[in-house]
C-alpha cells in the first residue's frame, strides 16, 4: 500500500510508482507497447531498431509481470501491442520496410494509442493503494485476535449454542523495527484472505471483484507482533460502518497508534462484509436492507445495538489483556478510552458511550444516530460530517444536533467540505477519484483531514494537552460548538 514494498517476501514483488499507480515492469510494458504502435511513423532507418528493442522489452516485461502479478488494467495495452505487432515486424521478417499508406495506418495507430492510454487510466482509478507515512514518534505494531462472549446468544443464527464472537484488529506504539522488518498485508492476514474481504467488498456494491484486485496486493506501515513500545496508551476502539471491515480505517489507525494510541478496529460478524475466522471459516453479511424505510430503521437499530454491545465485549477484552500475561500487560491505559466508528459505527459508537460509561470520549465520522437517545450524551463527542446537500436524509442533521445539544460535555459537529461519505474511511486511497463517491479532498488529503482532526480531539479529551481545541478543528471546516445547558 505505498510507494515502497520491503520485497517479493512481502507478497508483492514490484514498487508501485506513486502518482502513476503502475509498477516499473507496468511501466515498461504501457512504453514499449507504445513504441510499437508508433514504430510506423518513424524514419526507415530507426524503425527496425526501435521496434526490435520494443518488442524484446514488451516480451520481457509482460513475462516478468505474468510471474509476479499481471493486473487487469494492462488489458488493454496488451491488446494494442498484440494489434500492432504484425504490422510493425511484418516489413521486417519480409526483407522491407515499406509502410501502409498513412490515411490506412492512422486509424489503427490512433485505436491502439487509445487502448493504451486506457490501461494508466484504470490503474489511476482502481490503484494498489499506498497508505500514507505515520507521522508520529513511535513504530505501529498490529496483531489479530478473537474473541467470544459466553453470555451473549449470537441472533444471526438459529443455532442455539451460537455466541456471538467478533474479530478484532490492534495497532499499537511499537519499539524501533528495522527498515526491512515484513510489513503487514493490508485488508486480512493473509493476501488470500485479503482477497477474500475485497471481493466481499466489491460485491456489496454492486461491482465485480476484479476492479478492486489492487487492494489486496497492498502493504501497511505496521509490523505483525512487533514488540510494544513502553508506557501507558490511551485506547480507541473503532467500529466500521455498515457492511465495513475492521481494516477499512487502517490509515485512521496507524497514524493514531505512531502518536501513541491503542487502536482496536472490529469485525461485526454477519455485519461485515466478510469475515476470516481462526478455523478457516469465512462469514458473510446477513445484513440486508428491504427498501421500506420504517422496518430498514428498526433494523438499523437492532444492528446498532448489536455493534454498541461488542464494543463493550471488546474493552472489558482489552482490559483483562492489561491485568494479565499478555504482552500489552500494562501497557493499556483503560481509564481514557474513545469509541469511534464510521456511518453505522459512529452510532454504535453514540450509543456505546450512553450506555457504558467506561467510554470517556466519542467521535462520530459521518453516522446518523440510532436507537435510544436517552440519558444524554455525558461524554465529549465529536462529530465529523460531509456537507449537508438537498439530497442528504433531512433527519440527520435535526438527529445528531439534537444528541449533541443535549449531552452534559462539550460537543463538536465540523462540517469538512469537499468530504463524502467514504472521505471517512480509506475509500479514496483505492476507488475512482470521483467526487461523488469519495469527495473532492483527493487521496493525499482526504486521510490527512480525518487523521488531524481526530487527534487533535483525542489529544484534547484524553490526554488534556492545553491545546485551543475549536481553533484547531475550525482550519478544517464549519465548526459547531455545543456547550452543557447553551
Amino acid at each position: 500500500m505505498w510507494a515502497h514494498e520491503p520485497g517479493a517476501e512481502h507478497g508483492q514483488v514490484t514498487d508501485i510508482i506513486t502518482g502513476l499507480n503502475l509498477s516499473p515492469l507496468e511501466v515498461l510494458t504501457v512504453l514499449s507497447a507504445l513504441a510499437l504502435v508508433v514504430a510506423r511513423w518513424l524514419p526507415a532507418a530507426a524503425r527496425p531498431r526501435v521496434t526490435i528493442a520494443a518488442g524484446a522489452v514488451f516480451l520481457l516485461a509482460v513475462l516478468s509481470l505474468c510471474v509476479t502479478g499481471l493486473r487487469w488494467q494492462l488489458l488493454p495495452v496488451l491488446a494494442a501491442a498484440v494489434v500492432a505487432a504484425p504490422f510493425a515486424v511484418s516489413p521486417l521478417v519480409r526483407g522491407r520496410a515499406r509502410r501502409m499508406r498513412w490515411w490506412l495506418a492512422l486509424p489503427g495507430t490512433v485505436a491502439c494509442a487509445c487502448l493504451i492510454i486506457t490501461g494508466p487510466v484504470a490503474a489511476w482509478a482502481f490503484p494498489v493503494p499506498v497508505l500514507p507515512e505515520p507521522t508520529g514518534g513511535h513504530a505501529v505494531g498490529t496483531r489479530v485476535l478473537q474473541w467470544t462472549d459466553p453470555d451473549r446468544p449470537e441472533t444471526f443464527t438459529t443455532d442455539p449454542g451460537d455466541r456471538r464472537t467478533v474479530v478484532v484488529q490492534l495497532w499499537y506504539p511499537a519499539r524501533s523495527v528495522s527498515a526491512d522488518a515484513p510489513r503487514a498485508q493490508y485488508l486480512g492476514r493473509t493476501e488470500d484472505e485479503a482477497r477474500t474481504v475485497a471481493e466481499a467488498l466489491a460485491g456489496g456494491v454492486g461491482l465485480p471483484g476484479f476492479l478492486f484486485d489492487g487492494v489486496p496486493r497492498a502493504r501497511t506501515h505496521a509490523v505483525p507482533d512487533a514488540p510494544v513500545a513502553d508506557g501507558r496508551f490511551p485506547v480507541v476502539l473503532f467500529s466500521p460502518g455498515s457492511s465495513g471491515v475492521r481494516t477499512q480505517n487502517t490509515a485512521l489507525a496507524e497514524e493514531l497508534a505512531s502518536h501513541g494510541y491503542l487502536v482496536a478496529a472490529l469485525d461485526h460478524l454477519y455485519d461485515s462484509a466478510a469475515v476470516v475466522l481462526d478455523d478457516g471459516r469465512t462469514i458473510t453479511s446477513a445484513t440486508v436492507s428491504t427498501g421500506d424505510r420504517d422496518r430498514d430503521d428498526r433494523l438499523a437499530d437492532d444492528w446498532t445495538a448489536i455493534r454498541a454491545a461488542d464494543l463493550g465485549l471488546v474493552l472489558t477484552r482489552l482490559e483483562d489483556l492489561d491485568r494479565g500475561t499478555d504482552p500489552l500487560a500494562g501497557r493499556l491505559d483503560t481509564t481514557r478510552v474513545a469509541a469511534t466508528g464510521h456511518s453505522m459505527g459512529g452510532a454504535a459508537a453514540l450509543l456505546a458511550a450512553r450506555q457504558d460509561h467506561r467510554f470517556d470520549a466519542v467521535i462520530d465520522l459521518d453516522g446518523y444516530p440510532r436507537g435510544p437517545q436517552s440519558p444524554a450524551l455525558s461524554q465529549p463527542t465529536l462529530a465529523l460530517t460531509q456537507a449537508i446537500t438537498p439530497d442528504t436524509d433531512p433527519r440527520y442533521l435535526p438527529q445528531l444536533t439534537d444528541v449533541l445539544t443535549r449531552g452534559t460535555a462539550t460537543n463538536y459537529r465540523l462540517t469538512i467540505p469537499g468530504a463524502a461519505h467514504l472521505t471517512f474511511m480509506d475509500g479514496p486511497l483505492y476507488l475512482p477519484p470521483v467526487p461523488s463517491i469519495v469527495g473532492s479532498l483527493g487521496r493525499t488529503e482526504s486521510p490527512h483531514v480525518v487523521a488531524a482532526t481526530t487527534l487533535a480531539f483525542l489529544d484534547s479529551v484524553l490526554r488534556h494537552e492545553s491545546n485551543d481545541l475549536a481553533r484547531t478543528l475550525s482550519i478544517y471546516g464549519e465548526l459547531s460548538v455545543f456547550h452543557p445547558g447553551n
